[in-house]
C-alpha cells in the first residue's frame, strides 16, 4: 500500500481533513505531514530556504503525530512560512515505550506573488481525530481548522 492521504470533504464542513495512510508508524507520519504541506500550499512553488530541525517524543504514534502536526501549524505562523518538504526518522528504543521523531522541516517565507498558496490552517483539532494500526496498516483520520 505505501504511504497515501486523501482528503475528506463530506467529514467536516468549515473544516478540512484528510485520511492519511501507510505501512508503518513512519509512513504515517510521512503521509499525514505531506497532506498538512500541500493543505497550505503547492510545495511546488515553495523555495528551500527556510530549514528547521525538530524533535518530538510521545508514548504513542497518535499523540505524536498530533503533536508533529501541530508544531507545524506553529511554526507556519510564528516564522511566517510555508513547507517544501519534511524529512522524517521515526525509533522506539526496545527498553522504552517511547517512540522519538526527528524531523527538519524545509521551506520558504510566505510569498503570495511567487507562491500557490492554499488554506490558512490555524490548528489540528481532536474532532473525530483517529490513528489505529490494523493488518499491518496504519491509518490516521485528522481535522484541520481552517
Amino acid at each position: 500500500m505505501g504511504a497515501a492521504f486523501t482528503f475528506l470533504d463530506d467529514i467536516a464542513l468549515a473544516d478540512m481533513a484528510f485520511e492519511a495512510t501507510g505501512d508503518s508508524p513512519v509512513e504515517l507520519l510521512e503521509s499525514a505531514t505531506s497532506a498538512l504541506i500541500e493543505s497550505l500550499a503547492n510545495p511546488l512553488t515553495i523555495g528551500q530556504s527556510w530549514v528547521r530541525p525538530i524533535d518530538r517524543h510521545a508514548d504513542d504514534v497518535s499523540s505524536l503525530l498530533f503533536d508533529w502536526l501541530e508544531e507545524m501549524v506553529y511554526l507556519k505562523d510564528a516564522h511566517g512560512v510555508v513547507f517544501h518538504h519534511a524529512s522524517l526518522t521515526l525509533d522506539r528504543r526496545p527498553t522504552q515505550a517511547i517512540w522519538h521523531l526527528h524531523g527538519q522541516l524545509v521551506g520558504a517565507p510566505v510569498d503570495p506573488g511567487t507562491q500557490e498558496l492554499r488554506s490558512d490552517v490555524k490548528g489540528v483539532t481532536k474532532h473525530l481525530y483517529e490513528v489505529s494500526e490494523g493488518s499491518g496498516a496504519w491509518r490516521a483520520r485528522v481535522v484541520l481548522d481552517v
